[in-house]
């Protein structure tokens, strides 16, 4: 794919980070109404927890958990970082793509669940205990990702590598840039 331009890759890392920070938050959020519905002991607290998680679920997460995924990987593609040259990056497209999926199709379908029975005055259940680990270990796994965007761990892949080594002259770095002296400034 080819660079994005400066301005484009600037306004992209900026969408990028607002809706995953947005989709931590969020999920924060739903962390704390599930809490609050399996600990209240009020089934009108419950029954308000779930419907809140519901209107979350049926309007937010899914569409920010999408924008998230498709921003990173504009942004892999479109940088000097790829998708598959950085353990890093890799890393966080895996699990990126595993929370959306885990998303729609594991506590969309909970945090509905959950909502009808609590509407039709039937017993959660097992949604109860969903509700609070679902978004612990989403919460958990983001906060993990970010980590790993900041701090950039673990080096280059085996493509990376090859890609630097046959790709660029000795004394150029990853980003293109000389990070040795050229042989001839050298000279008297």
């Amino acid at each position: 794919m080819k660079q994005l331009s400066r301005p484009a890759r600037r306004a992209l890392l900026v969408v990028h980070v607002s809706v995953s920070v947005g989709w931590l938050g969020l999920t924060t959020g739903l962390l704390a109404l599930g809490v609050t519905a399996a600990v209240s002991g009020s089934a009108a607290a419950a029954e308000a927890s779930y419907r809140s998680m519901q209107v979350f679920g049926d309007w937010l997460i899914l569409p920010i958990a999408l924008a998230s995924l498709v921003s990173g990987l504009v942004l892999s593609l479109g940088t000097r970082w790829g998708l598959a040259r950085h353990r890093w990056v890799v890393t966080k497209f895996w699990l990126t793509l595993a929370a959306t999926a885990a998303t729609a199709f594991s506590l969309r379908p909970a945090i509905d669940d959950a909502a009808r029975a609590v509407a039709s005055a039937e017993p959660v259940g097992a949604a109860a205990t969903d509700l609070v680990v679902a978004p612990s270990v989403a919460t958990a796994l983001y906060v993990f990702v970010t980590a790993i965007s900041v701090l950039k761990p673990w080096g280059l892949t085996r493509r990376g590598r090859r890609a630097h080594d046959t790709g660029r002259s000795p004394g150029v770095g990853i980003s293109g840039r000389r990070t040795q002296p050229a042989s001839d400034s050298l000279a008297p």
